[in-house]
């Protein structure tokens, strides 16, 4: 790599992750049920990944589709899940949770990020929820999160750029912004130029030929990617 920027592919196999780190990208970020936003994968699976790649593996850390307000339940079960992850060897978790405002739940994320060190810890896209994202930003930077995962409140990184530009000059290096949100080849290297963002996260499964609604990642898929982006 020829550059600081950081690609992390959002995926749902083992085949996915090992076409991941075949094309060149650095980090995967392992989901189950991707169809509704994502939410925690099977630590089989989780298990077995580990064991096939050498790249970083983050995790996601979601109990349930649907808001990102959590019950006392539903948070214990975030926790023994974060557990898990340190166990079977994962390098990162990512998390949100937000209050009944829909406000960044600062106590209990805080309470998250602290239980995954020394993992690396992303804020999830529960944060694009916040109509005032830049105060929103302050408040993950007090959870003690090290990125926040953001189109910049948009549908997509590409309609949300200018906002995620204010975000990376707000953040100051007091935390990385984690650019997503439907991120394509032919747009990537202009988003990643107009940001300054440094990591950039993306799906790129494609359809699997024969099999009916499924899709996986392809090595091919994430080099011309990567390419596109002149990241390597």
């Amino acid at each position: 790599m020829t550059s600081s920027v950081l690609l992390e592919v959002c995926l749902d196999s083992v085949a996915s992750a090992v076409a991941s780190e075949k094309g060149g990208a650095q980090r995967v970020e392992l989901c189950a049920n991707l169809e509704a936003g994502g939410v925690t994968p099977s630590v089989p699976l989780a298990a077995m990944l580990r064991k096939r790649i050498s790249i970083a593996m983050h995790v996601l850390i979601r109990p349930r589709p649907g808001d990102f307000c959590y019950t006392v339940a539903e948070f214990e079960v975030m926790k023994q899940e974060i557990g898990l992850a340190k166990q079977f060897g994962a390098n990162g978790v990512a998390v949100g949770i937000l209050d009944e405002q829909n406000r960044v739940d600062v106590p209990r994320t805080r309470e998250l990020v602290d239980l995954a060190r020394p993992l690396s810890v992303t804020f999830n896209r529960a944060f694009d929820v916040r109509a005032d994202l830049m105060h929103a930003l302050e408040q993950v930077i007090r959870t003690g999160a090290d990125r926040v995962s953001t189109s910049g409140g948009k549908p997509t990184a590409n309609e949300g750029s200018g906002v995620i530009v204010r975000l990376v000059k707000q953040s100051s290096g007091r935390v990385g912004i984690l650019a997503c949100g439907t991120i394509r080849s032919d747009k990537v290297a202009a988003i990643i130029k107009a940001t300054g963002v440094r990591e950039v996260h993306a799906r790129l499964q494609t359809p699997v030929s024969g099999r009916a609604h499924q899709t996986e990642v392809q090595a091919e898929t994430v080099a011309r990617f990567l390419q596109a982006a002149r990241l390597r």
